[in-house]
């Protein structure tokens, strides 16, 4: 049977959507694995790898570097970012979300791929993310890691997905600066160091910033579908000029960490340099119309975010 026949009888949204656009189009496309890649959402990547850097960085300027430790870290964020690109793409594809898109269709949303693949693919990984995070607590014997591990998966799931996703209520950008910010930034440090010293809070702040900025502009540039589509993001509910400022604030505040850090560490004015990325994109924010012109910023901010991260990193340990 075929999916025109399969949509007109589906009660999933997405399912729906695709039949009319396999209809109208002459038949289904196929899937290959750059779809499944492109699922994958790599661009979003820096957000997980930055972070780490970041807090790495400090555990060697502390005298508690650990490579295996490091690389572990690193493996649990980027698990971590990819499950939850996955778990977004199911979620906003069977309640409807992704029909309203502009732009490159999702996998669920798309009405290409079972719905149940793509879940089980974000499981894989948040597995693989869970099976790093083990390892890491034991050779480490930070046994309470293993809670904060379970909250962060929690987390990524109940972004979009659930009955009351908080992704949907404008709760993202506050829970996104608190795990991409302060979790994995304070977590990398204390995985592989137990001293307790400011610096992983106040470069956890600054990552943090950053990942909220990325998540700012994306919501921006889909507040139209979004309202379509009933999804109430913090963008959706205090509007394109309020989100557009509080943009330019997310990427600027981050650079209050190299000026209060420069006398002590002089490898700070590396961190300036992130500049050069960030200054085009408030240009490209205050001044954009179209959806094309913010996918640019957010390709910078994410460039930006994983700049700030690894020289951050450079200049708290040399």
């Amino acid at each position: 049977m075929n999916a025109a026949k399969n949509g007109r009888r589906s009660g999933n949204p997405a399912t729906r959507e695709a039949a009319k656009r396999q209809a109208a189009a002459g038949g289904p496309p196929r899937i290959t694995w750059r779809n499944w890649v492109g699922g994958a959402r790599l661009r979003t990547l820096p957000l997980a790898v930055a972070p780490v850097a970041a807090g790495t960085g400090i555990a060697y300027m502390v005298r508690g570097f650990d490579l295996t430790l490091a690389l572990l870290a690193l493996a649990v964020a980027v698990f971590l970012q990819i499950g939850v690109n996955y778990a977004n793409d199911y979620s906003d594809g069977i309640r409807g979300t992704d029909a309203y898109r502009v732009g490159p269709a999702r996998l669920t949303g798309s009405g290409l791929v079972n719905p149940k693949r793509v879940l089980a693919l974000a499981l894989i990984f948040f597995a693989l993310a869970a099976v790093a995070g083990v390892v890491a607590v034991v050779l480490s014997e930070r046994w309470w890691f293993l809670a904060l591990g379970a909250i962060a998966i929690v987390a990524a799931w109940f972004y979009t997905g659930g009955k009351r996703p908080y992704g949907y209520a404008g709760l993202g950008e506050l829970v996104v600066f608190i795990f991409f910010g302060l979790v994995a930034t304070v977590g990398t440090v204390w995985l592989q160091t137990e001293l307790d010293v400011q610096e992983p809070w106040v470069a956890g702040a600054g990552v943090g910033f950053f990942a909220v900025a990325v998540l700012v502009v994306n919501n921006l540039r889909d507040i139209p579908t979004d309202k379509l589509a009933g999804k109430r993001t913090l963008s959706v509910r205090i509007g394109d000029r309020a989100s557009r400022i509080l943009y330019v604030v997310c990427v600027v505040l981050p650079f209050a960490v190299p000026a209060l850090y420069t006398v002590a560490q002089p490898g700070m004015i590396l961190v300036w340099f992130v500049l050069l990325l960030v200054i085009p994109a408030i240009i490209i924010t205050l001044t954009a119309k179209t959806p094309r012109e913010l996918i640019i910023v957010l390709q910078l901010t994410s460039f930006a975010a994983l700049a700030y991260g690894v020289l951050l990193g450079i200049a708290f340990a040399f």
